[in-house]
């Protein structure tokens, strides 16, 4: 069984051999760190457990002029990774938000308080929404996995942009 940041790397090295800062930067530019923990430091660390593992191999190559490894997908790799993304993808799983924990205790807040929580959330995810559109544009053309985090994402945050309308509407009234 992958970790979701081994498949994460896996899958983009199957998407198209990479070295690790070509790895950070489409991390980065997919905005992929916002649904899976995978730091800049441990893109190495998961590349050297797939590769004991002979899920990718390296090769030496050229980028910018440096000399990098720049790892390719195992016939082994490509399987596992295919396998555990169909899991993933079937396998409904409980997901952990924190904002649940908030609600849960609305009788230790004023009325105001969360009035004023619900408004600053609804602004922070307006920004995460345009943020999220804005890097999918400027990506595009992207191969279809990126297109399908980005529906996914902008669908989920626009289902709780619209929960949180409604409530930030009825606080008003």
């Amino acid at each position: 069984m992958l970790t979701p940041a081994e498949l994460t790397v896996l899958g983009l090295i199957v998407e198209q051999p990479r070295h690790g800062y070509d790895l950070e930067q489409v991390i980065k530019e997919r905005g992929i760190r916002q649904w899976t923990d995978i730091g800049f430091s441990s893109i190495y660390y998961v590349l050297g457990k797939l590769e004991q593992r002979h899920f990718i191999e390296a090769a030496e190559g050229r980028s910018g002029g440096k000399s990098r490894r720049v790892f390719h997908a195992t016939t082994e790799g490509r399987q596992i990774a295919a396998d555990e993304a169909v899991a993933v993808i079937a396998d409904l799983q409980a997901v952990p938000h924190p904002v649940l924990v908030g609600l849960a205790n609305l009788t230790l807040v004023t009325e105001h308080a969360y009035d004023e929580a619900l408004r600053s959330r609804l602004a922070q995810l307006e920004a995460r929404i345009a943020s999220v559109k804005e890097a999918e544009r400027s990506q595009a053309p992207l191969p279809r996995p990126a297109r399908e985090v980005f529906s996914y994402s902008l669908s989920l945050l626009e289902a709780e942009r619209s929960w949180l309308a409604g409530r930030v509407q009825v606080s008003d009234e």
